[in-house]
């Protein structure tokens, strides 16, 4: 395990190993020795900062990434203007990439004026061939890109570049390797991201990630369950548990697991009193799931569930593999087991060839199930997808006037669903001092619903009772009730 691993005690005179991580830890070395000759050089030690764009499996990424950079020596900043600069890119919108672009070229300025700067990109955005040839061609002054399946070959590939004249690009499109016990610098000291499983086999019509993340390949539970007993034992009350779909996971095990067995061993970790868990696809989403959040205490009473569209013609051509009144089955059997649930979506509007008849059984879907929120996207045609061949692509304007009827008819409805929790005294894990008021601190309910109160920073990581006074439509303001709290530390 890292904590274990003095990389001053590496010799570099010999080969580097062949097994992993002991290979990692041996270019973690040698980037320690580059970035020491750096500070010879300058008398000061290099700089790093990492810009993280899209999913939480992404900032979990980034978390392993800036925990390496810091392991061997660079310090964090915010500042774009670093002697290292990476971007973990996302590509599940077009936009995204637009973004990624765009500051690339502030980028360029920053190493015209500082020529050591390094700029490395990796992530999802870079698994697209197209995005890849354009960077190569336009873009010559990045001097790093890697993909989604290396990101645990940070050190070696930092080190590889340094010593290339040129950009070094390596893109993976497949691998069934899974490295983990690698440095992590956590955002947060009492809740953490912790990854399941990595990939997708769905193929969605509209999607990119199962081109850009690969097959699903599950963890081994095994080591799942002592990476989340060590983060408690370093302080961590909640864990995340990610994949883009949790609900299939172990299926691809030696000795297959269900999510909801792998659920029942993380709830006996001493110290986790908080399991979250994201995301969910409706056609995997199984009994022994529902029942398992039914009887536990500590598993979030919040159900992330993407809905995507109402119409079962159009879920048939997102090849989503459900019917409305499937989905409509599954939220009412998770309202009779967990009754205060909180069910949040995702949904697109102008998808090829949605009709208004289309769009009004979306819109029944939204009114039967009353969401908690809903995050709400203009079909996004993604090049590589088979939805962006399709004929009949919906006119902007169309897709727009729709999108605003259904984003009003979301938060008309996520508001009332709010009220109803109001005078409720509840626990509430702070995060973090209120950034627009230094006087109230910010967390969350079990539900996922933000809490403001008065407080300090000494609650942050705490559990605290607080009484919801007033329903601000998507946050609360409350009071603490007076008892002690329980700490994360």
């Amino acid at each position: 395990m890292y904590n274990e691993i003095d990389l001053d005690k590496i010799d570099l005179s010999s080969n580097p190993p062949s097994e992993e991580p002991a290979r990692q830890y041996y270019f973690m070395a040698k980037c320690r020795e580059m970035v020491r000759n750096f500070k010879q050089r300058h008398d000061r030690f290099p700089t790093a900062c990492v810009q993280t764009f899209g999913c939480q499996m992404n900032a979990r990424d980034s978390e392993k990434m800036v925990g390496i950079l810091e392991s061997v020596g660079y310090r964090m900043t915010e500042s774009e203007e670093a002697d290292f600069v990476l971007y973990n890119t996302c590509t599940v919108r077009e936009n995204a990439n637009n973004k990624v672009y765009g500051r690339l070229g502030t980028l360029h300025n920053y190493k015209k004026k500082n020529p050591h700067m390094m700029i490395v990109l990796c992530g999802c955005m870079m698994q697209e061939e197209s995005v890849v040839q354009k960077l190569r061609e336009s873009y010559r002054f990045v001097d790093l890109i890697f993909g989604t399946h290396n990101i645990y070959k940070f050190a070696e590939l930092i080190v590889r570049a340094q010593e290339a004249d040129s950009m070094l690009v390596e893109i993976w499109q497949e691998t069934d390797k899974i490295v983990e016990d690698l440095p992590v610098e956590r955002k947060y000291f009492f809740k953490s991201g912790v990854n399941i499983m990595f990939g997708c086999n769905n193929f969605c019509s509209y999607c990119i990630v199962p081109y850009v993340r690969g097959r699903e390949r599950s963890r081994e539970p095994g080591e799942i369950i002592r990476e989340i007993e060590k983060l408690a034992a370093d302080g961590v009350v909640e864990v995340m548990l990610l994949g883009q779909n949790v609900n299939s996971y172990g299926k691809n095990l030696k000795e297959p697991m269900s999510f909801a067995e792998l659920l029942q061993k993380i709830e006996q970790v001493e110290g986790i009193e908080r399991i979250r868990f994201m995301t969910s696809h409706p056609k995997d989403l199984s009994d022994e799931l529902i029942e398992v959040m039914r009887r536990s205490s500590k598993i979030c009473k919040h159900m992330h569930l993407p809905l995507q569209s109402g119409s079962d013609r159009i879920l048939k051509i997102m090849n989503r593999h459900y019917d409305k009144a499937h989905y409509l089955r599954l939220v009412e059997k998770l309202r009779a087991a967990v009754p205060d649930i909180s069910i949040t979506t995702d949904i697109i509007v102008g998808f090829p060839g949605e009709t208004e008849e289309d769009f009004l059984e979306t819109l029944d879907v939204v009114q039967k199930v009353r969401y908690d929120s809903a995050f709400t996207f203009l079909y996004s045609k993604r090049t590589g997808t088979p939805a962006a061949a399709m004929e009949e692509q919906v006119l902007e304007s169309v897709a727009k006037e729709r999108f605003d009827r259904l984003l009003k008819e979301v938060q008309k409805i996520a508001a009332k669903q709010a009220e109803t929790y109001t005078g409720q005294t509840l626990p509430v894990l702070v995060e973090q001092v209120n950034t627009q008021d230094g006087s109230l601190v910010s967390g969350r309910l079990s539900n996922n619903s933000i809490v403001h109160f008065p407080g300090n920073a000494d609650m942050v990581g705490t559990f605290v009772d607080v009484t919801l006074e007033e329903c601000k439509g998507f946050y609360y303001m409350g009071r603490k009730v007076d008892r002690e709290t329980t700490s994360a530390h």
